[in-house]
This record gives structure tokens, sequence and C-alpha cells, in this order.
């Protein structure tokens, strides 16, 4: 939606700021959504729940896309977050299931850039068919999860469990692991160690992080600043946004880093993530304040003729290419996180918690990103400086943040080790209990 803010504000008579808040309420919603759908698919199958949470936010998003008025346009997005909430967490619970222990990192490093290349492709789509008709990539994406829905009827659900060596002779003798979450797990959940200190993590990354949100109006303004109108600006803006996202890519070598480190050093995930966060600060502060000048876009051109011309600028203007650089080494460093949290996340919580625990990690973060949006929307609002100048200061301000997210993970690594054993020998246990 934010590439979208200022078209989808003057169709329905609204404000950028009240569609911030749409933003905003839609991930509080999706988080405690998440925490429903993730209790229920620690309790019971999940392949249904993914069916109908799909179909549940693909037909929300239809009719987000006929709203012909704000009221209209919130209510249906809250519904589609309630949708969203069961991938969010039963997606999750079931990937942690699909890949062997020793691989984890570099598995839901893959679920990870799945998610920021959504988001990417999600933000350029808003950009370019929705910089004419802003309902168009609404109707895209419907139709895409009425796909996926349809599709998840004929994939398979992995056994609860399986992907842990600690089981494998209760699988290898054809049993299943039977543990479900009980109501009077869920506090001790929540007191161990390396749990409390991820769930704190998740929180201050996301406020510091969920300012960029405002990065597509941040570069939508610094092509404005170059002379260009809101039409041309929203798509070469939202462009240069993709082109400077593939640093993400990196995820993959992260959680691969992670997998290694961890497996010499319980750990080494931990520092991993905590060095690459402070790395990747200066980064992201050298990109913000970096203009976008000579673009020299051609007059009346397509879509496709713009991209070319912003990929060629990429060779030819040394600004975009000082940008590219400095996006891509901010993201390098910052990619460690998002898959090496979710594997120490798995790793320290028992199969039938983690859909629950993934949830709350969701409430945790919506928090953060609800808080860090609208405090960075009212500083946007009250700065002096003009755009794109205030976006700089504000995006450049959330930095700060990551310090203490820098500081949760070094708290991590003094409890990571003896919560993950402690996980291993629970597991163990049960086997053989079932051996028995």
């Amino acid at each position: 939606m934010p590439p979208l803010y200022a078209i989808i504000a003057r169709d329905l008579e609204a404000t950028e700021g009240s569609l911030g808040l749409v933003t905003a309420v839609y991930l509080f919603v999706v988080a405690i959504a998440a925490i429903f759908w993730g209790y229920r698919g620690d309790q019971q199958r999940r392949k249904p729940l993914l069916f109908f949470s799909t179909l549940l936010w693909a037909g929300a998003m239809v009719f987000t896309a006929f709203a012909e008025s704000y009221a209209q346009f919130f209510w249906w997005q809250m519904v589609t977050a309630v949708g969203v909430g069961g991938i969010a967490s039963v997606g999750f619970s079931v990937v942690s299931d699909l890949v062997p222990a020793a691989w984890r990192g570099l598995a839901l490093a893959f679920w990870s850039i799945s998610q920021g290349v959504g988001g990417s492709l999600g933000s350029l789509l808003a950009g370019t068919i929705g910089a004419a008709d802003w309902r168009l990539p609404f109707f895209f994406i419907a139709g895409l999860g009425f796909l996926f829905a349809f599709l998840y009827l004929f994939t398979y659900e992995p056994q609860r469990g399986q992907a842990e060596p600690e089981l494998a002779s209760v699988f290898a003798s054809g049993q299943s692991y039977d543990y479900r979450i009980r109501r009077d797990e869920l506090l001790p959940m929540l007191r161990q160690g390396s749990t409390r200190w991820l769930l704190a993590a998740s929180f201050t990354f996301a406020l510091a992080y969920g300012s960029t949100l405002w990065i597509p109006r941040w570069a939508i303004a610094r092509v404005q600043a170059d002379g260009y109108g809101l039409e041309t600006a929203t798509i070469a803006g939202n462009m240069f946004v993709a082109l400077f996202s593939l640093g993400a890519f990196t995820a993959v070598i992260s959680g691969y880093l992670g997998d290694k480190w961890q497996r010499r050093n319980p750990r080494g995930r931990a520092w991993l993530v905590m060095g690459g966060l402070l790395a990747a600060i200066p980064f992201f502060i050298l990109l913000y304040f970096i203009p976008l000048q000579n673009l020299n876009l051609p007059a009346n051109a397509t879509m496709l003729q713009i991209a070319g011309h912003i990929l060629l600028s990429l060779f030819t203007n040394p600004w975009v290419l000082l940008a590219f650089l400095a996006a891509t080494l901010a993201l390098i460093f910052q990619a460690v996180d998002a898959p090496n949290w979710a594997a120490m996340m798995t790793d320290a919580n028992l199969p039938e918690h983690r859909g629950t625990i993934i949830g709350l990690s969701r409430l945790t973060r919506a928090v953060g990103s609800a808080l860090s949006v609208g405090i960075a929307g009212g500083l946007l609002d009250r700065l002096a400086a003009p755009a794109p100048n205030n976006y700089a200061i504000t995006l450049a301000l959330f930095q700060l943040v990551v310090i203490p997210t820098a500081f949760c993970y070094y708290m991590v690594s003094k409890t990571i080790s003896q919560d993950v054993t402690a996980v291993r020998q629970t597991l163990t246990a049960r086997a053989t209990n079932h051996r028995l």
C-alpha cells in the first residue's frame, strides 16, 4: 500500500496519514489473528487452516478493490489481515517441519526471501499498474491468492516434528508425534530466556525498520525533487526501491553461514546477527541522504522504457550507483536477521509450540511496526525540512533503535545453548517413551 498512498488518498478523498493508520492497524490485526491461527495450528491439522485463511484474505482483497469510501477500504483491509495472519504463523510451523534441523537457517532464509521478494514485487506492482488505477494490483493479488488456495489442495502436509533428529526413530517405526500444545504451557514458554529475548529483538527490530514502509515515499519524493510529476515519480520511485532491494537475496548466504557457525558454536547465530545489524547502520543512513539527481527520464515514456532507463542509469549516473551500493551493503548486513532469528526461535521451542510462538512474535513485531509507522508519520508532519529531506532525517533517526536490537541478540547468545539443549532432551525422552 505505501507506494499507492497518494493516489488512493486522492481517489477516496482521504489523507496519506489516514492510509498510514490503515497499515498500522492492519499489522496489529495480522498479529492478533496469527496468535489465534498459530494456536489452532498447534492443536490440529494445518493444511485446512492454510486453505481457509488464504481464501479469506484473497476474497477480502477483491472487496477492497471495490471500495468506494475510506471506511469500506479500512474494514476490508482488516478482514484481509485476519486471513494473512494464518499464513504468518501456520505457514511458518509447516516450513519448520519440512527441512532437516541442521539446515534450518538455510531453509528459513528462503522463507524470509519469499516474503521480501513478495514485498518488493508488490511494491513494484503498485507503482506500475497501480499508478494508473490503484485497484488493479488488488485484483491481481487476489487472483494469485485464489490460485494458491487451490494448489494447497494438492500439497503434502508434513508430520509435526518430522524434521527433529531426536524423533527419527519414532517416525521410522511408523508412529507419530502426538503431543499438542496445552494452555498451561503458554506461560512457561514465555519464561524461557531465549524466547523472551528473541521476542524483544522482534519488537525492537520492527520499531527500527517498521519506518521503512515510508521508503517508497522517500524514493518518490527523491524523483519528484528532480522535477517529475507524481505519476511518473510513483513509477520510477518504486522501480528504484525494487532495484535497491536486491541485497536482500543474500539472506540465503546468511542462513547458510548461521547453520555452519551454529554447528561449531551454539552461540554463533546470535553473534552473527548482532554484528550484521550493527554493520548495516552506517550504510542505511548514507542511503537515505544520497540524492537521485540528473535522472533524465524520457518524456511520455512507458513503464518498460522507464525501467530500461533506470537500469542504464546504474552505469551512467554516479548518484544512482552510489545509492545502489549503499543499499546493497546495508541489506547484506541486515539480511542476517530473518533466517537466523527464525532458526533460533524454532530450535529453542518444541514442535507443538512453534505456531503459537510465531504468532506471539507477530504481535510484538506488529506493536513495534505500528509504533514505528505512527511515530515516523508524526515526525514527517512536524519536521521543518521539506521533502525528501524530511523522509531522510526520519528514516535515519530510526537506525538508532537497531542498537538495542543488537543488545537483545547479545543476551540471546548467553541463553540459547541451554534452551536448545533442553528441547533436545525433552524430544529424546519422548522418543524413548514411544519405543517403550
